[in-house]
């Protein structure tokens, strides 16, 4: 069973620049390093999605440009649908990332373009594609209307939700009533519920503040710690999977809810849905990159295989 998946995202161009140092206003610096790929954490978990052999839709907003381009070409090699409205008068998303060579850390601009104008409408124009999926997954990148919208037309339909509240912030409790799950990592639990998420007791106590706020189940990633899984009567740590040396963390967060979302939709229980995300991101980390990481199902059930 394929299972159906709609994701309501964004997708950006990242444009990484690497240098010794950010450029004051008015100065040029010889750059050390470029390079151009897709991202977008609705983009690149619908890639995720796709290449595990779901039958995936994205709804979102591109320009008419050649960033556009870049997307749909993305989306057609991994079996992604696009349900998408170009605006001939808003460019498709972009980010200018800067990396800062001696130690890696960054700096990003995002400029969303034609994904800001995302709304309800979008929402109501695809509403026959939500009610018919298995599984409706979305961030916070896009307006959170649109958000709103999204989950409320899925749970109507008796679709399950699932929210990835990245970038993390607080959200009303009307909002997290319509998740069935909401997966934030330590950060976008802490921001979410002011707990901070140190270790497993404060991943339980936020889990908990979560359910409070009305969220069906909560799912608090840890990085190489696993997964801490809170629903009604439960509350269990799934442990991470490394299959290899890892090469780069970007994307794993993304990884794995596209791959929460296609277990769930294939049919498989929670606790095996999360064991089946927590292998597609294991095996996401290994690889540079974040759409060009992400396995294919292949992949992920010889790594599930091993145990």
């Amino acid at each position: 069973m394929a299972g159906r998946v709609v994701v309501l995202g964004v997708f950006n161009a990242d444009t990484t620049y690497r240098a010794e140092r950010m450029p004051r206003i008015g100065e040029t610096l010889r750059g050390l390093g470029f390079a151009l790929g897709p991202g977008g954490k609705g983009s690149n978990q619908a890639v995720a999605a796709g290449r595990l052999g779901a039958e995936v839709t994205i709804i979102t907003r591109l320009g008419k440009d050649a960033f556009a381009e870049m997307a749909l070409d993305l989306w057609r090699g991994a079996g992604v649908t696009p349900a998408v409205t170009r605006s001939p008068e808003g460019h498709t998303g972009a980010a200018f990332i800067f990396v800062e060579a001696a130690t890696g850390d960054n700096a990003i601009i995002i400029a969303p373009g034609a994904a800001a104008e995302l709304s309800p409408a979008d929402l109501d124009a695809n509403a026959a594609t939500i009610r018919a999926a298995d599984v409706f997954l979305t961030q916070l990148e896009q307006p959170l209307a649109a958000a709103a919208r999204g989950l409320a037309l899925a749970r109507e339909a008796g679709v399950a939700t699932i929210l990835n509240p990245a970038p993390g912030r607080e959200l009303p409790a009307d909002l997290l009533r319509l998740c069935d799950y909401v997966t934030p990592n330590e950060t976008e639990a802490e921001a979410m519920t002011g707990i901070a998420v140190a270790d497993a007791e404060g991943a339980r106590a936020a889990a908990d503040a979560l359910l409070g706020l009305g969220a069906g189940a909560a799912v608090i990633t840890l990085g190489e710690r696993g997964v801490f899984w809170r629903a009604p009567g439960i509350a269990e740590l799934v442990p991470a999977m490394a299959p290899g040396p890892v090469a780069e963390t970007v994307g794993a967060g993304d990884a794995f809810n596209g791959g929460f979302a296609t277990g769930l939709a294939r049919g498989l229980a929670p606790r095996e849905a999360l064991r089946f995300a927590s292998a597609v991101a294991g095996i996401s980390v290994t690889r540079p990159g974040a759409a060009a990481s992400m396995p294919v199902l292949a992949e992920v059930e010889a790594l599930l295989a091993r145990g």
